[in-house]
């Protein structure tokens, strides 16, 4: 059959290759799983009993939940095929975020999961969004919950309206709106159509796609309302993948080990952290293991893929990451890694320990991948995004902008005709406000361009390039670079407080008993000593008027929830500084 809408793919699935594990998700403690055959069974029912609620074509109807799940795509599945839009939204947004994109993307109904955000939402003035009704992924007291709609959609009746209402629904009509996590303003809403998401998996799973003999099984835990891992999981779905959902972000380790997936979709920020605790782990174990460790990990950086490999090699592989690969489940096939800039080492080094991270590049507005590597030689290389994407065009403004068009580019900003103008060339090109270039056939990323500033001296500053150099160093959490017109480039320096603790502990700095706050520990001197011989390292990679001149450390996490980083983990610039503005006036004495 031919797949053209979103929500034909579980019917695809049904007729080329249903699965009995097709969805599975934990539910108190224990593993559901529903077969393809439930799952089309699920999605009429649930459409047919919305029909029943007066859920109409071109409604648009908000989803809230902290965890992906099952029930999340048979709620997302059964109201495209009604022709109502879904409207996914990160459950840990602000009151007044929240408000704003409830009220500016005209969402008639809520789906939200747990009390907690239930009373989120009703903590707002409804009146000023005009919900009609909040339904419920559980059953909570006085409200619509979902097994509640399957019980209206257990009467037939209605399914040939259902029918009716698919067949007049087309790959170019509206699907989706995606708020933008406004690093720099108010979200935007994206509007992506039924094509712009569908290409995109399509166009995209010819490049990751895994060989296997058996049942290929991933597990999605990066938020299913953000676009990568969503259109992951319509690829994984398309090509007959078993999906399952983590309880959540904490419980991945234990999941690796009971699931063992062969495919998972990561943040760069997720690669960092894992490799944080890898490198801790091995460096504090014995002198011989540790020495063997560092001997890996220098085999690691020299590692060329799709090639023969050396004694030495075999020899790390079969002591040092073969443990990797075990402690990741033992079955991962390939990583897919976007949202950001992933180091170039820690490439080298999981590819090496047989962990081969598939880097890709693009945007909410592109649906939302541009370029991927792939698991071919010809179409791999380190230090970029990969090649462009069948059906892509990019090209390089004169200012060095990427420049692309295709398919996948969105429809436009939801009631932003002016911003939807500004995004675009005048001859049709979306602006992605990225920096890179072409190499060969491969995509380069260098930087944001509304990142990059300019110094009192006139000397341009890339600030990312030198923000993931820093975060590379286990004393360093995150990092800001600063200065625009300013006389230097400085950094203020979330420090990794677990880590320095320990640190401490190890070189007996202190006793193992003594707890210090983060503010004692980010004003102790030896600290930032210590950080600064982080910066001075990075430093000597860089040009003298890109080094960082000047640090403050931060006494808080840098979170969602503080404000500081986006739900995709980005950095919000502004926030930061002017959180933390009197540390910025310190390094650039204005107020002495």
């Amino acid at each position: 059959m031919n797949v053209s809408r979103l929500f034909d793919i579980p019917y695809f699935q049904l007729v080329n290759a249903p699965q009995e594990s097709s969805l599975v998700t934990k539910h108190a403690g224990k593993w559901v799983v529903t077969s393809t055959q439930e799952l089309v069974q699920l999605i009429n029912q649930v459409s047919r009993g919305l029909l029943r609620l007066e859920v109409k074509k071109g409604d648009h109807i908000a989803i809230l939940s902290p965890n992906n799940s099952t029930e999340w795509l048979i709620i997302d599945f059964a109201i495209q095929q009604i022709g109502a839009v879904t409207i996914p939204i990160y459950p840990n947004l602000s009151d007044p975020d929240l408000k704003f994109i409830l009220k500016h993307s005209n969402s008639k109904f809520c789906f939200v999961s747990g009390m907690e955000l239930v009373n989120k939402i009703q903590r707002i003035n409804l009146d000023s969004i005009h919900l009609k009704n909040i339904f419920t992924f559980e059953n909570l007291d006085h409200l619509i919950s979902l097994d509640s709609i399957k019980e209206l959609g257990n009467d037939l009746s209605n399914q040939k309206e259902v029918e009716k209402i698919k067949q007049n629904i087309h790959p170019e009509h509206l699907a989706t709106i995606i708020y933008t996590s406004g690093t720099t303003g108010s979200p935007k809403g994206v509007m992506l159509s039924h094509k712009n998401l569908l290409s995109d998996a399509l166009n995209t799973h010819e490049r990751v796609i895994i060989e296997n003999s058996g049942i290929i099984k991933m597990l999605s835990f990066l938020p299913i309302c953000h676009v990568l891992e969503r259109m992951v999981v319509y690829l994984a779905m398309y090509r007959s993948y078993n999906i399952y959902f983590a309880e959540s972000i904490e419980k991945v380790p234990e999941h690796l080990k009971e699931i063992k997936p062969h495919i998972m979709t990561v943040v760069p920020r997720v690669i960092e952290k894992l490799y944080s605790t890898i490198y801790q782990k091995g460096t504090s174990s014995g002198w011989i293991q540790k020495h063997i460790f560092l001997w890996a990990l220098k085999i690691g950086h020299n590692f060329q893929p799709f090639s023969s490999t050396s004694l030495s090699y075999k020899i790390v592989n079969q002591l040092v990451f073969k443990k990797w690969r075990e402690g990741l489940g033992g079955e991962i096939k390939t990583i897919i890694s976007g949202g950001a800039p992933l180091s170039k080492n820690l490439n080298k080094i999981f590819f090496a320990a047989g962990l081969p991270i598939l880097e890709g590049y693009g945007l909410t507005e592109t649906s939302p991948v541009i370029a991927v590597n792939g698991k071919d030689k010809n179409l791999f290389k380190f230090g970029t995004v990969g090649p462009l994407l069948k059906d892509m065009k990019v090209k390089i403004a004169e200012d060095g902008e990427i420049l692309t068009q295709g398919p996948n580019v969105f429809m436009g900003y939801y009631n932003e005709e002016d911003k939807t103008k500004e995004a675009f060339t005048d001859d049709g090109w979306f602006k992605t406000g990225d920096i890179g270039e072409m190499d060969g056939i491969f995509l380069k990323i260098t930087d944001r361009k509304n990142e990059i500033f300019k110094t009192s001296g006139g000397k341009f500053i890339t600030p990312q390039i030198t923000e993931n150099l820093l975060k590379q160093s286990r004393f360093i959490e995150q990092a800001m670079v600063v200065g625009a017109g300013e006389k230097m480039p400085c950094a203020l320096i979330q420090p990794n407080f677990l880590f320095i603790k320990k640190y401490l502990v190890r070189k007996n700095l202190i006793e193992n008993k003594k707890e210090f706050s983060n503010q004692e520990l980010i004003e102790n001197v030896t600290i930032k000593d210590r950080i600064w011989k982080e910066v001075e390292k990075v430093n000597m990679t860089l040009g003298n008027w890109e080094q960082i001149k000047k640090i403050e450390l931060t006494p808080c996490i840098w979170s969602m929830e503080g404000g500081e980083l986006t739900p995709t983990l980005k950095l919000k610039r502004k926030f930061i500084k002017e959180k933390y503005i009197d540390l910025y006036n310190k390094m650039y004495e204005k107020n002495l």
